[in-house]
């Protein structure tokens, strides 16, 4: 079998965190891949040429836009597949136009942002941070038989907002644990819902059941500024709120208002602006925890994106079709 002409275009540095040499080996065994580096500028010399054959493009974080002007360069190319998320940044309406198949490793990429939700949940749970510091203080044990019912993860309840990749997964992750979970996505049914294992509710009522509510909607023009003061101010006293979706699907302000009030504590791994300016109060709430985007794949897991764009290389290859196609048509509620 003829193998079908492979080139990688994302930034320098992607490519090298992404792509380890175990990863660039299984590429080659699955297509005749373009010599390194990566196309980073898809405007040289050296682009056109590789372009002229490239029929697969595994693109990443980097990638310049794939407009009319690039595919004119690129005739054979048949295929896009991204060694990351989104692809909204590159692949522009003249792919589609062409008919190019486009994947993603969204699907890998979520796993890790899941798996760092779920820390949080249990953690916060148990006050963890929150103890901890205090213990660093006093240097003394806490009498445990006078925790109250505040403390502990048994029969809380998590609400999840968005049943996106992420959310999905998050909800899979909650199932061995002791939790009641709500659900509110509005292009999910109840019955749906129901087959996921978890409950249906209204918007207003996500935020005013849960102990822990997770963010894990896209930002789309109708979720920019989706949770709002009046939801955030329903929050039950001391809830946790858990961003791990983009900072502007919250209203910033209001969420820095009820959080400096100590009304709930909030665990940010996006902001509005991301980063946050260094005088921002949010830095210094003790009942904030702002992370620095790290809940996506990083160090090792970036690993499983470069073995999910191989895999899809090869589904490709031998005429399979993606097992991670992103549609034109759903767009629209996709990150």
């Amino acid at each position: 079998m003829t193998l079908p002409r492979v080139a990688l275009a994302m930034s320098p540095q992607a490519a090298a965190a992404v792509f380890s040499p175990r990863s660039l080996a299984a590429l080659t065994e699955v297509g005749d891949v373009a010599p390194l580096p990566a196309l980073s500028d898809l405007s040289t010399a050296r682009a056109t040429e590789v372009l002229a054959d490239t029929e697969i493009l595994v693109t990443g974080w980097g990638c310049p836009k794939l407009d009319a002007d690039v595919l004119a360069r690129a005739p054979r190319l048949r295929a896009v597949v991204h060694a990351a998320g989104s692809v909204r940044a590159h692949v522009t309406d003249a792919c589609w136009e062409r008919g190019i198949a486009v994947s993603s490793a969204a699907a890998a990429n979520a796993l890790p942002v899941a798996e760092y939700t779920l820390a949080m949940i249990l953690l916060h749970g148990k006050h963890v941070l929150e103890r901890a510091r205090e213990f660093r203080t006093t240097r003394a044990r806490d009498n445990w038989l006078l925790t109250t019912g505040h403390v502990g993860n048994y029969r809380r309840t998590v609400g999840i907002l968005s049943a996106s990749l992420v959310g999905r997964r998050v909800i899979e992750l909650l199932k061995p644990f002791d939790f009641e979970v709500l659900l509110h996505d509005p292009y999910v049914s109840p019955a749906e819902a129901a087959e996921l294992g978890v409950t249906w509710v209204e918007l207003p009522e996500l935020f005013t059941r849960s102990d822990v509510l997770s963010v894990h909607t896209p930002l789309l023009p109708a979720t920019r500024g989706l949770v709002s003061g009046p939801l955030l101010g329903s929050l039950r006293q001391d809830a946790v709120l858990i961003n791990t979706a983009r900072g502007a699907v919250i209203d910033q302000d209001a969420l820095t208002d009820v959080v400096r009030a100590g009304r709930i504590r909030a665990v940010l791994d996006v902001t509005d602006p991301e980063v946050l300016p260094p005088e921002h109060p949010l830095w210094d709430c003790p009942n904030a925890l702002i992370t620095p985007h790290l809940a996506g794949s990083q160090g090792s897991e970036w690993e499983r994106l470069a073995d999910t764009a191989v895999a899809e290389v090869a589904r490709w290859a031998a005429g399979d079709g993606f097992a991670h196609p992103v549609r034109r048509e759903r767009l629209a509620f996709l990150a």
